[in-house]
């Protein structure tokens, strides 16, 4: 670890906000390359470039920086006081100081990290950067001291209530919803969270028949494979008591709950049939499939596909598969070993799931022969 002092660690991260900002107020990018490392990295999330963008080396990130910035009325970067003081880590090896920050822009605030670095023990120079949007400026979200004060019916208690104001909104009997969201997993429930708290009217649309059922109805033995800290939903963290690999149907329960406690519209057994977008009204036409077999066409301004990158079995097409006489299921529609107890079972393909599968039907009992197409 690089011999500084604790107490400067704060000084060196303010000195370098300050002649950062300075550097932005000059009519050229040269000003800004001096204050990045040649490999340095700046990753920007919709602050400074309406975009998830990311810029390697320093000449390449003063350019866009200095662009990005002026564009967007960057300013006001200051240390950020809610988020621990700066701090010497090391980071994949490499020692340096690591800093949070607030910014604004014309539009927005913002928070950034930097992780700053010397290579003379003197000047001190940024090795990575973010900049992430996290509000909009007019559009600020109901939560925190913007939270509502209560219910707004008359004090004479006439009128809905709560509940009563909630059926009405998840039913959309007078309305269509702003924007729809099709699939309720991680991704569904955390955009329409987002979206709810900024007053966009929001419904979210998935085929199963409970909210966490894309969850529950994997197999019994699957917990997550990453820890608790990175599947954390928007506002509602998971409690401190919660083990590190959280169990599917934990995870599903929790689903079901959050959207409640959001206050989330969420139509479960509907099933986005087709869609259609119609440039003169900017909207679209979106027919869902009831469980049922009836339909319900809403018009929409936006639609979210937040259905998943893995949802759809890919079953190859393999020699004498088709005259095989046993049993030949994906691993999306795997329950539980114990049905295969005593028998043999080839599982082909070894990401996650099929380590998964292995490892559950060998623990069940059955003699398992697992598949591997090139090297690990």
């Amino acid at each position: 670890m690089m011999d500084v002092a604790l107490d400067d660690t704060t000084q060196h991260a303010s000195d370098w906000l300050r002649q950062l900002e300075r550097a932005l107020t000059h009519s050229s990018p040269e000003a800004l390359e001096p204050l990045f490392l040649p490999d340095a990295y700046w990753r920007d999330a919709l602050a400074l470039t309406w975009n998830l963008e990311t810029f390697e080396c320093a000449p390449t990130i003063a350019d866009r920086l200095w662009s990005g910035a002026n564009t967007a009325g960057l300013a006001s970067l200051q240390l950020d006081r809610s988020a621990p003081a700066p701090q010497l880590v090391e980071r994949v090896g490499r020692p340096c100081i690591e800093a949070f920050f607030t910014l604004e822009t014309t539009v927005g605030r913002g928070r950034g990290i930097v992780r700053l670095v010397t290579e003379d023990g003197e000047i001190w120079r940024a090795w990575t950067l973010l900049t992430a949007l996290e509000e909009l400026k007019g559009f600020e979200e109901t939560t925190g001291d913007n939270r509502p004060i209560g219910q707004s019916y008359s004090r004479d208690f006439e009128g809905p209530n709560w509940l009563d104001k909630r059926a009405e909104s998840e039913a959309y009997e007078d309305r269509d919803p702003v924007v729809l969201v099709v699939g309720g997993g991680q991704a569904g429930l955390s955009i329409a969270a987002r979206l709810t708290q900024l007053g966009i009217d929001t419904l979210i649309v998935d085929k199963h028949e409970r909210v966490g059922d894309n969850w529950r109805k994997r197999y019994h033995a699957l917990t997550l494979h990453n820890q608790v800290h990175v599947n954390h939903l928007p506002y509602m963290p998971f409690p401190p008591n919660w083990p590190v690999y959280i169990p599917k149907d934990k995870l599903a329960n929790w689903f079901e709950f959050y959207a409640e406690a959001m206050e989330l519209n969420f139509w479960t057994g509907h099933e986005l049939g087709e869609a259609t977008y119609d440039d003169a009204s900017q909207t679209w036409s979106a027919t869902l499939r009831r469980a049922d077999g009836s339909f319900r066409t809403l018009r929409t301004r936006h639609i979210v596909m937040a259905t998943g990158v893995s949802g759809i079995p890919n079953m190859p097409d393999l020699p004498g598969l088709d005259d095989f006489c046993g049993e030949i299921v994906h691993s999306s529609r795997y329950s539980d070993g114990e049905d295969w107890r005593g028998k043999s079972a080839v599982v082909i393909g070894t990401g996650n799931s099929g380590h998964d599968v292995a490892q559950d039907l060998a623990s069940s009992g059955a003699d398992v022969t697992l598949v591997q197409r090139s090297s690990t």
